[in-house]
């Protein structure tokens, strides 16, 4: 194990990616080490021209450390052969972190559903608690660029399987496992790599912390079975009460993903004895992210909910359990791998309409298991749609589902512009 104290200090050091994170780096280390810096893209590299190292100025030096981005994958990037002669180098910002911020409280938030949810959530809670916390990782500031950090500052720190993946030194107080379902499958190649990723995590932890696993999930429930943890483990099996609920009185928490990141803050919340009526104060009031299961209207008779962040199967299953008499609307770049899981039967309350250039992927998936309709873009779909709400019994409260259950590259740049431009269509229907 390093010297956490002397840690990235005078030393030679290659960053590579210039992200969020591979510039948030740079800003972090470049007063107190040497620093070269490479991306594979043209466009990154002139953020900061007078910095950058050619490939073969790479390989002809040596580095203490290799800093490399969440968004490098070491087998199929220009420096491959590089990174694989150098694996042990390999370290990514939340080492960096850990090793300036080693005492300060941690709370970790991982899965494959769900974690910006439950980390804002967290946050929310604790900051209505006047403690002095931040928002970092994959959601929020990048986490190398917090300033003013103090000895009781509390950390929520969202994490993929990206930036655990080459972590070597990153630990954290409390651990959270939300879920796990086959993702990424494009970059870890199986799932089993997958799971190790998100449970490096555990791994890393000591007998003084915690880890809080979802053990209704196959995967997680079967890495318990297998291999022996250090952390004290809390399991999560049931839901929060339906009793609970109604307490908060707030109609966001009513579905079963939301409930499930629900259980998780109050499990930490009662760890860290926090004040009970500020928390349902909290609860009462959280709307939740935009785009992440996002209800952007709601009446007598219509209900529509944006979760356009719904990149894969599962993270529209939990969703299509929960509601009633919905229009699902989805479509995009599949992910490598993804299965619709939901039996028939699950679907009766069911109406697809299926929108993009790989329609034939989701119609061979879901043809057996639902009605549905196909469209070139969300423009028609959305009249069409409308149409036939029209001619249905409007009696009857229909929810409009976009959770695409698939990524947004085909058509988008991301998710949030996928997000903007449905609501921007709904508009021109809904008031």
């Amino acid at each position: 194990m390093l010297n956490l104290e002397k840690n990235f200090l005078k030393k030679r050091i290659l960053i590579y990616g210039l992200g969020k994170s591979g510039l948030s780096t740079y800003s972090f280390l470049k007063k107190s080490n040497a620093i070269s810096l490479f991306d594979d893209q043209i466009i990154a590299k002139k953020k900061i021209k007078d910095s950058n190292t050619t490939y073969k100025e790479i390989t002809k030096k040596e580095f203490d450390y290799i800093i490399i981005s969440p968004g490098i994958d070491i087998n199929n990037c220009k420096l491959s052969r590089f990174l694989k002669k150098n694996h042990k180098k390999i370290y990514t910002d939340l080492d960096i972190f850990y090793s300036r911020y080693a005492f300060n409280q941690k709370i970790t938030i991982t899965g494959t559903n769900g974690k910006s949810t439950t980390a804002k959530l967290l946050y929310d809670i604790l900051k209505d608690q006047k403690k002095d916390v931040r928002l970092v990782g994959n959601i929020g500031n990048p986490i190398l660029l917090e300033k003013k950090i103090k000895k009781d500052t509390i950390f929520v720190i969202e994490a993929s399987s990206y930036q655990l993946e080459y972590s070597k030194l990153f630990k954290t107080n409390i651990s959270i496992i939300l879920n796990i379902t086959p993702d990424h499958l494009e970059r870890h190649k199986t799932i089993n790599k997958y799971v190790g990723a998100k449970f490096k995590l555990i791994k890393n932890q000591s007998k003084n912390d915690i880890a809080i696993l979802n053990t209704r999930n196959f995967y997680i429930k079967r890495e318990l079975k297998n291999k022996k943890f250090a952390p004290s483990i809390l399991k999560i099996g049931k839901y929060t009460s339906d009793k609970f609920i109604k307490k908060i009185d707030n109609y966001y928490f009513d579905t079963d993903g939301n409930k499930e990141n629900l259980t998780f803050v109050l499990k930490v919340s009662k760890l860290l004895n926090l004040k009970n009526n500020l928390l349902l104060k909290t609860l009462k009031s959280f709307k939740g992210l935009s785009f992440r299961q996002e209800i952007i209207h709601n009446s007598k008779f219509l209900k529509v909910i944006n979760d356009s962040k719904a990149t894969s199967f599962s993270s529209s299953d939990k969703l299509l359990r929960s509601l009633k008499n919905i229009y699902w609307i989805m479509g995009g770049l599949p992910k490598k791998g993804d299965k619709f899981l939901l039996k028939k039967n699950d679907c009766k309350n069911i109406k697809l309409y299926i929108f993009g250039q790989n329609q034939n992927f989701f119609i061979n998936q879901l043809k057996n298991k639902m009605e549905f309709q196909s469209f070139l873009n969300l423009k028609t779909l959305m009249a069409k749609i409308f149409l036939d709400i029209k001619n249905e019994n409007n009696f009857i409260k229909k929810t409009i589902l976009f959770s695409p259950a698939s990524a947004s590259f085909d058509s988008f740049r991301n998710f949030e512009e996928r997000g903007k431009h449905f609501n921007k269509l709904i508009k021109k229907y809904i008031k």
